[in-house]
């Protein structure tokens, strides 16, 4: 296990009376014994038949993946759509409004990010994903519909539009990820890890090439003309895609550990720090250090290619930037297959390091590399490729299994909320870095994020790899128990069985109260 969990489990055992009091002691042996004893406890009760949970965990992990597609297309839209509204409107869309509108997603989402992560303990995540697909939806229809008196009027519309669907996508993170997780842990165990990646950041990662072929064809369709009504209808089909799977999301269950771990009154927060400090430290540091990088790489990528190409037309662009998409899509499924094989930790420093080295790469070499277009693309595409590879598919895969279920929700949406905060940040600076130190700056700036990611990671993030999320929840449960918290936890049809005792799991030594 790692440091962070290494910390809060000490070789005290408490077992529980029927009113939860911790009286006893166990040893590991019997622990697992107790856990495999109550794995039937564990399962739906009367009121909901196994099948009709296994069905929904499976409708919950497909519609994870295909809702996600459609938050990666948002989130890469505007990469495109920066170069056609700067061609369509060159003296009203300045560099300040093209940050403003660009960084109004990141700010939607990490608001999106806090409350939907909230209302998913609380709540539940059902109705927490049903509430992010309405805000896409909604936000598109008013993206799509941008206008005003005046040309800067219809840009603070876009702007506001954004910032709706930043808070539909930035929900989506810690709703559909914490739901896809649970639904994994139950039907792939041992594939959990890899089965979380290809519904998670394989259609994140997805979405930028997604949203370039879309480009490609609405562009062709209009003959290269008509830009108001490209970027319109490139914003409507991304209403198409949460629409589609928005039947599946509304029939959907809430997950079994959801049902028998969630605290839904007296959150003993102040115990969730105690106990997480040092995880929080870990994702919220490397999620910053991430997005940091890779937000602003993304949203003006587009704008450096075509600086750097000598036939800078709106086509030519695009296909460079489909080109680089594609690259970077490799590192996805490279993760996917490490993350199992040498942990979650080693995976994503492995992937801050490609940072580093082609970070400096591209930044030490930059006046020279930039004349092969082809290279520049290739090395570039690389760089975000060892993003995916790494923090990409490692961050929300340790935050989703490392936190326990009835603050999952809760800690995976504070741990992107300050990625998006990183994310903003970064698009922020990325001009300023440009214009004073040079465009080399830019990535010589990605390769010290590196170092200090793998830092970062190094000490705080845990390794968690394959273990059960109901061993988490028990030891969890256990630490309040031994503090003094009395609540309650589990929902209706499973709160009873949640209520009957705490099974005996290990605990933080300087947890427990002393006699």
């Amino acid at each position: 296990m790692a440091d962070t969990q290494e910390q809060h489990q000490g070789d005290a055992i408490g077992s529980s009376d029927e009113k939860g009091i911790a009286t006893g002691y166990a040893t590991k042996t019997e622990i697992r014994g107790d856990q495999n004893n109550n794995e039937e406890e564990a399962g739906p009760s009367n009121l909901v038949s196994r099948a009709r949970q296994s069905l929904s965990d499976l409708f919950t992990i497909f519609a994870a993946g295909f809702a996600l597609i459609s938050d990666g297309y948002q989130n890469n839209l505007m990469t495109m759509a920066n170069v056609l509204l700067k061609k369509e409107y060159p003296d009203q869309y300045t560099s300040s409004v093209s940050t403003r509108v660009s960084n109004a997603l990141l700010v939607g989402e990490i608001i999106g990010m806090l409350v939907i992560g909230l209302t998913c303990d609380y709540l539940g995540r059902k109705w927490a994903i049903v509430i992010t697909t309405v805000m896409i939806v909604v936000g598109g229809i008013l993206a799509t519909a941008s206008n005003g008196y005046t040309i800067a009027g219809m840009f603070w519309m876009m702007t506001v539009a954004r910032g709706t669907i930043g808070f539909g996508t930035g929900g989506e993170y810690p709703a559909s990820s914490v739901s896809a997780s649970e639904a994994a842990n139950e039907h792939a165990l041992k594939r959990r890890g890899p089965t979380f990646i290809l519904v998670t950041n394989l259609p994140l990662s997805f979405g930028g090439p997604f949203a370039v072929i879309v480009f490609l064809i609405v562009y062709s369709a209009c003959h290269q003309a008509h830009y108001s009504t490209v970027w319109r209808v490139c914003f409507a089909i991304g209403c198409i895609w949460p629409l589609s799977v928005f039947y599946f999301r509304i029939r959907m269950l809430n997950s079994v550990l959801y049902r028998r771990g969630a605290i839904k009154k007296r959150v003993p927060y102040s115990l969730v720090v105690k106990y997480y400090w040092k995880s929080l430290i870990g994702t919220c540091g490397a999620w910053f250090l991430y997005d940091f990088v890779t937000f602003p790489n993304g949203v003006f990528s587009a704008t450096i290619i075509s600086s750097i190409v000598h036939d800078s037309s709106i086509l030519r662009t695009a296909e460079w930037q489909l080109l680089l998409g594609i690259i970077s899509l490799p590192g996805v499924f490279i993760g996917a297959w490490l993350c199992d094989r040498i942990g979650r930790k080693q995976t994503m420093m492995l992937g801050f390091g490609g940072y580093l080295v082609f970070g400096l790469i591209i930044g030490c070499a930059y006046d020279k590399i930039t004349k092969i277009i082809p290279l520049f693309v290739i090395f570039y595409g690389l760089m975000q490729s060892s993003g995916n590879l790494g923090p990409g598919d490692m961050l929300g895969l340790i935050s989703s299994e490392n936190y326990a279920t009835a603050v999952r929700g809760t800690c995976y949406g504070i741990s992107a909320a300050w990625g998006k905060a990183g994310g903003a940040i970064g698009t922020q600076a990325f001009t300023p870095i440009e214009n004073n130190l040079g465009k080399r700056w830019t990535f010589i700036v990605a390769a010290i994020c590196g170092v200090v990611g793998i830092i970062v990671t190094y000490f705080f993030v845990p390794n968690v790899t394959g273990e059960n999320l109901k061993e988490n929840d028990e030891r969890f449960r256990a630490y309040l128990v031994a503090n003094g918290w009395d609540g309650e936890m589990g929902e209706d049809d499973l709160k009873a069985i949640a209520d009957e005792g705490i099974p005996p799991a290990i605990v933080d030594e300087s947890g427990l109260k002393s006699e």
